[in-house]
C-alpha cells in the first residue's frame, strides 16, 4: 500500500559483519507484531539469513518466529523497526543496493479466502555508517 516508504533513507548501519536498517510500516493501520508473517532483508543482492534477522520494536528484540505470538506489541505508522541480518558489508564507505520485502497479514481484514495478507518490498540506495 506505501511500498516507496518502506526503507528510511539513510538508516543503514553495520559492524563489519551485522548490517541494520529502519523500516515503516506499510499501511495505514496499526498492527500487532504478531501481523509480521514473513521478512526478507538484503544489501547489494546478498540475503540475510532468515534465521538470523532480528525484528525490534518498541526496544524489544525478537527472532522472526518469536513474533508468531505477540499480540502486546503494535507497530505504529509513524514508527520504524529495525531490522538485524548477518550481511558483512565489505567497504561501508559505497552505495549499497538495500532491499527489504514483508508479508504482513491484516488481521481485521478477512476474505472469502482467510485473513489479508499484503506483500510489499522497497529497494533503495543509501551508505553505510558505522553501528
Amino acid at each position: 500500500m506505501i511500498p516507496d516508504r518502506i526503507i528510511e533513507q539513510n538508516t543503514l548501519k553495520t559492524d563489519g559483519q551485522k548490517t541494520t536498517v529502519e523500516v515503516r510500516l506499510p499501511w495505514y493501520r496499526s498492527l500487532p507484531a504478531a501481523s509480521v508473517s514473513e521478512v526478507e532483508f538484503s544489501v547489494d543482492g546478498v540475503a540475510a539469513p532468515a534465521e538470523s534477522i532480528r525484528w525490534t520494536m518498541n526496544d524489544r528484540t525478537y527472532t522472526l518466529d518469536e513474533l508468531v505470538g505477540v499480540i502486546d506489541e503494535w507497530w505504529f505508522p509513524t514508527d520504524s523497526v529495525v531490522v538485524t541480518g548477518d550481511i558483512p558489508l565489505a567497504d561501508p564507505e559505497a552505495d549499497h543496493e538495500v532491499r527489504v520485502a514483508l508479508k504482513l497479514f491484516i488481521p481485521y481484514i478477512v476474505t472469502e479466502h482467510g485473513v489479508l495478507r499484503i506483500e510489499e518490498h522497497n529497494e533503495k540506495t543509501m551508505k553505510a555508517v558505522a553501528s
